[in-house]
């Protein structure tokens, strides 16, 4: 069977059943709406003190059904966006996050969330990027995006206005195609399906449609028709090719212990930019906590909301941002 864990996996749970939000609380912060394409995108405003002049964030989702919090309904409630809000509020900088079109809070926005392309998302970008102004009065807003959410980052800002500068985090720095091929070598158990893998991926990215019917059971999931269309839109960007183009501030932060998204990813991007400034965390991973070596106690805090947020994540964004000229 296909491993689990990483971004392919990531991917393939947009196809589940979108559940309830997973919040068992009120979300930190105050309420906030955004223009969406059938009905209001719903987020969370988390302001930075009582000034209400400094730095606006907008916290962008990673892949999947993924939450304004960072969870998903699927197994992950380490919660890495509201603590990344919450130490940002502390370090003066207001956020918005917010739920993706099609899900959560988000539905009634999107007929059906497998539909959206990273274009649809980096549309709902520009509407957020147009409410965080006028809830904030800030004259541009930051973005942050995360895993899949920096894809959506960069293209956003080769076209949209408004922007102080970009943040990735844990984003790819190769076509995702490529990223999701070395993952399925990682487990010895693929290798038998690893060839069909391949043409399929080679397939979506070039625009055309795969028949599922010709692939091994274990790849349904993954590659199911319902999704083809977003994979053929997230296959057809290059990452370091858009990082390249951007123009305004960029800072790159990767954990050392992120088992989705490698080291070489975030280099790549570094390398494709050199005004950009990359931060490696070494302990930190993907969701964003300091783990010890080794996939058990990596796995465990994905579903660790009372996990602190790693060192260094917060202070890294926010020294970034609130440098001069930020």
């Amino acid at each position: 069977m296909i491993r689990p864990a990483l971004l392919a996996a990531a991917i393939a749970l947009l196809a589940a059943p979108h559940a309830s939000p997973l919040r068992a609380e009120a979300p930190t912060g105050e309420p906030i709406a955004a223009a969406g394409p059938l009905a209001p995108l719903s987020g969370t405003l988390l302001r930075a003190g009582e000034g209400g002049d400094g730095p606006v964030a907008l916290i962008i989702p990673g892949s999947g059904p993924t939450d304004r919090e960072g969870n998903n309904p699927l197994g992950v409630t380490a919660a890495p966006y509201r603590l990344l809000a919450e130490a940002l509020a502390e370090r003066g900088i207001a956020t918005v996050r917010f739920d993706k079109r099609g899900m959560f809070a988000s539905k009634a926005a999107f007929a059906d969330a497998n539909a959206a392309t990273i274009a649809d998302y980096a549309a709902d970008t520009a509407a957020w990027i147009a409410a965080a102004r006028q809830a904030t009065g800030a004259g541009c807003v930051w973005l942050i995006g995360h895993s899949e959410g920096g894809l959506v980052a960069l293209v956003a800002a080769q076209e949209l206005e408004g922007l102080c500068g970009v943040v990735l985090v844990a984003a790819p720095g190769r076509p995702v195609g490529d990223v999701i091929k070395a993952q399925l070598r990682i487990n010895p158990a693929n290798f038998v399906i690893v060839p069909a893998a391949d043409a399929a991926i080679d397939k979506l990215a070039a625009g055309e449609r795969v028949d599922t019917a010709t692939l091994p059971a274990a790849l349904h999931g993954l590659f199911a028709p319902a999704l083809q269309g977003f994979l053929i839109s997230l296959f057809s960007y290059d990452p370091a090719a858009l990082a390249a183009e951007v123009q305004l501030p960029l800072l790159i932060v990767q954990g050392g212990r992120d088992i989705q998204v490698a080291l070489a990813d975030a280099e790549r991007l570094a390398a494709a930019n050199p005004a950009a400034r990359l931060v490696v965390l070494p302990d930190v991973n993907h969701v964003l906590k300091d783990v010890a070596e080794g996939t058990p106690a990596n796995l465990a805090a994905y579903r660790d909301p009372a996990l602190p947020l790693g060192k260094g994540v917060a202070g890294a964004v926010a020294d970034f941002i609130l440098a001069p000229g930020g």
